[in-house]
């Protein structure tokens, strides 16, 4: 009887060995599933600035533990952030002003490389004269600023000088003819278009002025016997005009290029200086033929303005009318 005893002991001290964990078990798992999956997934998502922390049964059901977990945001969310920020604050944007609509034109750009490269070709020539003929061109501005220098040597140098006198005349075809250009063009009174072919007729009706000139003079000294008076003033012609053309060409790069107020300063300096060397050629023109030729003041003032305003100014103003019907 004892034996059967410690035998239903030992049976039973095994059961409740085998079945104790099982209840526990069962017991925890009761307890986890009163948790709710959605209201954990909710909470995780509430505050994007959180650090992530794994999340166990154990600290969800225990109230000593308070955590509040969250999930780190997306890259996607953060570029957004990012761009919704650069748009709102951007000063060049202005994504949040009014729509403004503008119309833009056409741009239609100005053809000035031709101009460059007549200018550069004409200091190009300036240059082949300055250093060739350079005892020519030391002479003519000596004989023209040193009025007290006895100038019988000099003027007999430069008369001499067949060719290279013919070369400076040429170039004062040219800047003469490049100046009237850009000074008619600077006041609107001739269109840009076909400037070759204007600047052409320029150069062309300025040189045909002078050879015409030339001859005249040529002429009436041979016909009146007064040729050395004539040879004189010729000399004293072609003189102020070969100076002149030196001084024109930082006034022609100018009205080239420049902005219209700096224009319309070279403008009003180089008509002054041109008005100036026509007066200086008058003076010395009459103080050095009043004794070869017996004429005063007032009728060699009507014989400059017949022979030297009249003509420039009929020929200027039939230059303009024409040019304005055919280009």
């Amino acid at each position: 009887m004892l034996t059967k005893l410690l035998f239903l002991k030992q049976v039973i001290f095994l059961l409740l060995i085998f079945l104790f964990p099982a209840v526990l078990f069962s017991q925890i798992t009761n307890d986890s599933n009163k948790v709710n999956p959605v209201a954990v997934q909710s909470q995780l998502t509430k505050d994007s600035n959180s650090v992530t922390l794994p999340i166990m049964p154990s600290q969800l059901a225990s109230d000593s533990v308070s955590v509040k977990p969250v999930i780190k945001p997306s890259q996607a969310a953060v570029y957004q952030q990012m761009m919704e920020l650069l748009l709102k604050h951007n000063i060049f944007l202005i994504s949040n002003a009014t729509p403004v609509a503008t119309a833009n034109q056409q741009r239609k750009p100005s053809q000035t490389d031709f101009k460059f490269y007549l200018l550069l070709g004409t200091m190009l020539f300036l240059s082949f004269l300055r250093f060739f003929y350079a005892r020519y061109f030391n002479n003519l501005f000596r004989v023209f600023f040193n009025t007290s220098l006895r100038q019988s040597q000099l003027t007999d140098q430069l008369l001499q000088a067949k060719l290279t006198s013919m070369l400076f005349n040429l170039f004062f075809a040219v800047a003469g003819g490049l100046y009237i250009y850009f000074l008619l063009s600077y006041h609107g009174w001739i269109s840009e278009e076909n400037s070759l072919l204007t600047i052409s007729i320029s150069i062309g009706i300025l040189a045909l002025i002078y050879f015409i000139k030339f001859l005249t003079l040529k002429f009436t000294g041979w016909l009146t016997g007064y040729k050395e008076v004539a040879d004189t003033y010729l000399f004293i012609i072609f003189l102020i005009n070969k100076i002149l053309s030196v001084l024109l060409i930082p006034f022609i790069i100018v009205l080239a290029f420049s902005l219209p107020v700096i224009k319309s300063i070279a403008a009003a300096i180089s008509l002054l200086m041109i008005a100036l060397l026509f007066l200086l050629r008058f003076l010395r023109s009459f103080g050095l033929l009043k004794h070869q030729i017996k004429v005063g003041w007032f009728h060699f003032l009507l014989f400059i303005i017949g022979i030297e305003i009249l003509p420039i100014l009929l020929i200027y103003k039939g230059l303009v009318v024409l040019l304005n019907k055919n280009l």
